[in-house]
């Protein structure tokens, strides 16, 4: 097949099969820049992450013109591809630089960036010996209908296996176990799994955090020892301060958290996310949590989030130069 032929194809499959989201640009390190063409954004099949998932990513929101905690995104992006042991293709300043123009050029005001780093094409092998040009990718896209999740969700205990520590506080593309688990929330009629440790304790979800408010009126989240550190749920912790010294709350804390705990003694339950913000659930299994209403701490504290994305401080907010 002739390349322009290939070329059109690439562009008339994009047409044919839009998605609910819209690709604004992409960034490749593979051919040293930006692209708005969305047939474009592509990426080697013999890169090791398509194939053998050695790679990692993360995200950051674009809010009214901002990247929202950019930093603590690209920091933890760094830490998880030395997990991996991938070395970056660039340096942390040349990384967010990148992110930056490629926000830009999409001229893209509310959405998300995903970016990732891998240990690059070569061959179709095990091991990466064969691949001698770490990649990066980013790509900023938008829904074209946002989520708004403003009524109370039920999640299910998750039956697919939890993923060892190791794996688990590394943000790799190896989803599968996250997609299982999805979907098999999805097959009840609930919105996600949320799954126990390796000592029956609460964990996580598919791709958001845990969060109690307990009958003595304090936030609670589980341990982030075997789980991923959410950005999200770190930055919620530090807001929900505001709400101690408001008298909304008692306290704020981080430990370990029983089944029991999560479904009896709480008032509220919540999933914390940078893609659901804070999203209150109602009902876990069988088991009604609180009233079974939307619950005021989750709503306030996803009107703090909300404010800080708009008008925090500039540690976490990051202007785009359009």
């Amino acid at each position: 097949m002739k390349l322009w032929l290939a070329i059109e194809r690439l562009k008339a499959n994009r047409e044919n099969h839009k998605g609910k989201q819209q690709f604004l640009a992409m960034y490749s390190s593979i051919f040293g820049g930006i692209t708005t063409d969305p047939a474009a954004m592509v990426i080697p099949i013999d890169d090791h992450m398509v194939h053998r998932g050695h790679g990692v990513f993360d995200t950051a929101a674009i809010m009214e013109g901002y990247l929202y905690e950019l930093d603590q995104h690209v920091n933890r992006i760094i830490r998880s591809a030395g997990m991996a042991k991938i070395t970056p293709a660039f340096d942390k300043e040349t990384l967010r630089r990148i992110l930056i123009q490629t926000a830009s050029a999409s001229k893209c005001r509310n959405g998300s960036l995903k970016y990732w780093l891998s240990v690059g094409p070569g061959d179709f092998q095990l091991s990466p010996s064969g691949c001698n040009q770490p990649t990066f990718y980013a790509v900023v896209f938008q829904d074209e209908s946002p989520s708004s999740y403003s009524k109370g969700i039920k999640v299910i205990t998750s039956s697919i296996p939890i993923k060892p520590p190791q794996f688990a506080t590394t943000k790799s593309v190896n989803y599968l176990p996250n997609v299982l688990s999805k979907m098999e929330a999805e097959e009840q009629g609930a919105f996600a799994g949320i799954w126990l440790d390796n000592e029956g304790f609460v964990a996580e979800g598919p791709n958001m955090n845990v969060a109690f408010v307990t009958k003595q009126n304090e936030l609670l989240m589980p341990n982030f020892d075997k789980i991923l550190s959410g950005c999200t749920a770190n930055r919620i912790l530090t807001l929900a301060e505001r709400l101690v010294s408001e008298g909304k709350l008692r306290g704020v804390r981080v430990g370990n958290v029983s089944v029991e705990e999560g479904k009896k003694n709480s008032t509220e339950m919540m999933l914390i996310g940078s893609g659901i913000l804070v999203l209150p659930v109602i009902q876990w299994d069988d088991q009604i949590i609180g009233n079974g209403a939307e619950g005021s701490i989750a709503q306030a504290l996803l009107n703090l989030i909300i404010e800080d994305m708009k008008s925090g401080p500039p540690s976490v907010r990051v202007p785009i130069p359009y």
